[in-house]
């Protein structure tokens, strides 16, 4: 009797944990998924216990903002790889719905703090906030889809070396901040992202590899980070208990990928890479050329490295030592995409993607404009 009764209360103390964990839903395009995204996702699962994303398909994103950069399946595979995710819904619809966040047991949306419209300017959370289910997060500032397709476009080094600001000639240039008759949204103009030790923090783990954890590296630069670097650090994850990923410094990624590379700077790749559920600690700039520091630093038992990398353009050897020591392991994660890959997407439809920006930008303006308000 005794038995079956602490059997009873038992399953009655985990069904009301059940029942009492807030389940937050949060949706959108999360195109070219970038620490923008990411925050948003951290900030809406501290609102709750369990993060459901709904994630918009290609058709419903087309409807109403344009063709997207990135394709729904590899949209869907990206948010999943976030560390705040627990649950993600394909196919969401573009104006959230409150059967939606009921078929999922949400107790309410939330969103950040900046404006979404549908494709006739339709407020796309106006059914939610009718109801009270609705809430907001600070929009991280510095970074948008849209700023990073016009980095794309212009191609200029002024996000990492000012300096150097020598933007490709390209006859088809056109203004990619929108601007509208001397009008720019806030949400999407292009600023420069100022980074802090409390967001690197914020995004960072505390978790310690163990004692007999078998220690993995990985480095890149994790430019646009994308569907092909996710696949890479899920692969060497599998091949280690613990992930350490180097993230190349802005020089570095330049000296491997020439051009005007790297899209983004240091701060913002490191960001993406540290909101990765399959990487556990990060170092920040490390040696190009892989040292016995480092490995020894870092009692680092395996080396990975892609096919697809760049690590081929170095001077020299980037992995010599760790082929020495016989830690070298080197595989295929299974995609072909790359960051060159994703640029061409933009080039090849840049007018596509200029009109949706400055279609964006202008139904943002006016719905701040006062005539609008009243």
């Amino acid at each position: 009797l005794s038995y079956s009764a602490s059997i009873s209360d038992s399953m009655e103390l985990n069904s009301k944990k059940i029942k009492d964990a807030v389940r937050v839903w949060c949706d959108g395009c999360f195109d070219m998924m970038h620490f923008g995204h990411a925050n948003a996702l951290r900030q809406a699962k501290a609102m709750g216990d369990y993060l459901v994303v709904g994630v918009h398909s290609d058709e419903e994103i087309k409807k109403n903002k344009g063709p997207p950069v990135m394709n729904e399946r590899e949209r869907y595979e990206m948010v999943r790889a976030c560390k705040w995710v627990d649950e993600v819904v394909e196919d969401a619809p573009y104006t959230t719905q409150l059967d939606w966040l009921d078929k999922y047991n949400c107790d309410f949306c939330v969103h950040g703090d900046d404006i979404t419209t549908t494709g006739d300017g339709t407020d796309a959370y106006h059914l939610v906030k009718a109801a009270g289910r609705y809430k907001e997060y600070a929009r991280t500032q510095g970074v948008s889809t849209t700023d990073l397709v016009g980095r794309m476009l212009l191609m200029t080094k002024s996000h990492f070396t000012p300096e150097e600001d020598t933007p490709i000639q390209l006859d088809h240039m056109a203004d990619m901040q929108g601007t509208l008759s001397g009008s720019v949204s806030p949400y999407t103009g292009a600023s420069q992202f100022l980074p802090t030790s409390k967001r690197i923090v914020q995004f960072a783990d505390k978790k310690e590899p163990k004692r007999d954890d078998v220690v993995g590296y990985l480095q890149g630069s994790f430019d646009l980070f994308h569907i092909g670097h996710v696949a890479a650090l899920k692969k060497a994850r599998s091949l280690c208990n613990y992930l350490i990923v180097g993230v190349h410094s802005d020089q570095n990624a330049n000296r491997l990928h020439g051009k005007n590379f790297p899209i983004m700077n240091l701060h913002e790749r490191l960001l993406s890479v540290l909101a990765c559920r399959y990487v556990d600690e990060v170092i920040i700039a490390p040696p190009l050329v892989i040292s016995s520091e480092l490995l020894d630093h870092f009692k680092i038992a395996k080396v990975f490295r892609g096919k697809r990398d760049a690590a081929d353009q170095a001077p020299e050897d980037i992995f010599a030592l760790p082929k020495k020591r016989g830690i070298y392991v080197q595989f295929d994660s299974g995609t072909n995409l790359t960051t060159d890959d994703i640029i061409q997407r933009i080039i090849q439809n840049r007018l596509e993607f200029e009109e949706r920006n400055k279609k964006k930008n202008k139904r943002e303006v006016d719905r701040m404009s006062p005539e609008k308000s009243l």
